[in-house]
């Protein structure tokens, strides 16, 4: 919302002090003998009316000027002091289960888990997100961006098998891990996802950890579906070492409130203050005074006043 101020108000004083110049302090002129008094003073005033309101303007715009007339914008800044988080998501095969979601049973795993996602990324208004993909090799679908729309684009694209049928957890941790270790957040952060079991990694898991822990990243994992396909303490390992938390998820209810728990353990610090943007008014000010000081002189040199 916008308003109207002056830097230096305490000018404005000047303005009284100009008006009563202006009715009071007027020059002396040598006496004229005139027969028909009451006619020049009609004439006189019809004429003067002009050149001495563009006087005023003119005194009056300067002052004004003066004082530093600006707009100001009293929105309110919010200083963000986002996290980075990368989103692992595992696009193997399995991913193609149905029954997922109890309410939309026909629906595959993998295309519940991005409506989830994309709801979760919704919420992080603070922070950069990137997006890795895995299934037998892991590659960056997203590299970390402040547009969270282009990221839910993006996600609309991804598909089951787009990175292979298998299953490389280590590999994605390590593109994850490598897409942060550059970041100068403070909170660094990697949301895992998966429904198997490491199958395909050509990296140990240890050398992921390993440069999380150099990188100051923390790790949450999820386990989603069917218990008996998941390594639990695998994942859970992974969760602990680098001081996160394994979640598990039955189905799409659990689910999402696992991402909102994450939410609320990742919640953005943010700072709100008053953010005060200024714009300078005085030039348009001192435009109009000046065009009336030059109009004042071009009638006073025309009619001899």
């Amino acid at each position: 919302m916008s308003s109207f101020a002056f830097e230096r108000p305490w000018v404005l004083v000047l303005i009284v002090v100009a008006i009563v110049c202006l009715i009071r302090c007027r020059a002396k002129e040598s006496a004229l003998i005139f027969p028909h008094l009451g006619i020049l003073k009609k004439s006189v005033g019809k004429k003067a009316f002009l050149p001495e309101f563009l006087k005023a303007v003119a005194i009056i715009g300067t002052i004004a000027a003066l004082a530093g007339p600006v707009a100001i914008d009293k929105s309110v800044e919010i200083k963000k002091k986002g996290y980075d988080i990368v989103l692992a998501i595992d696009a193997s095969g399995s991913m193609a289960e149905r029954g997922f979601d109890r309410q939309n049973p026909a629906l595959r795993k993998f295309d519940v888990v991005r409506e989830l996602v994309k709801d979760f990324i919704k919420k992080r208004t603070n922070d950069n997100i990137g997006v890795v993909i895995f299934g037998s090799f892991a590659y960056i679908a997203s590299p970390l961006t402040f547009n969270k729309k282009v990221v839910a684009k993006l996600l609309d694209y991804l598909d089951i098998g787009i990175a292979g049928q298998k299953t490389a957890i280590s590999d994605a941790l390590i593109e994850s891990v490598n897409m942060l270790k550059h970041s100068q957040a403070k909170s660094k952060v990697i949301v895992l996802l998966t429904d198997g079991i490491d199958t395909a990694s050509r990296t140990p898991v240890d050398v992921a950890l390993k440069m999380a822990k150099k990188y100051g990243v923390r790790i949450y994992t999820i386990g989603i579906g069917d218990r008996r396909g998941i390594d639990e303490a695998y994942l859970r390992y992974i969760a602990q070492k680098s001081g996160g938390h394994y979640f598990y998820a039955k189905d799409a209810m659990d689910l999402k409130r696992v991402y909102a728990t994450i939410d609320k353990l990742e919640k953005s610090q943010i700072k709100a203050g008053d953010f005060v943007k200024k714009e300078q008014l005085y030039p348009y000010v001192l435009f109009v005074a000046i065009l009336a000081l030059l109009g004042y002189i071009y009638i006073y040199s025309k009619r001899g006043f």
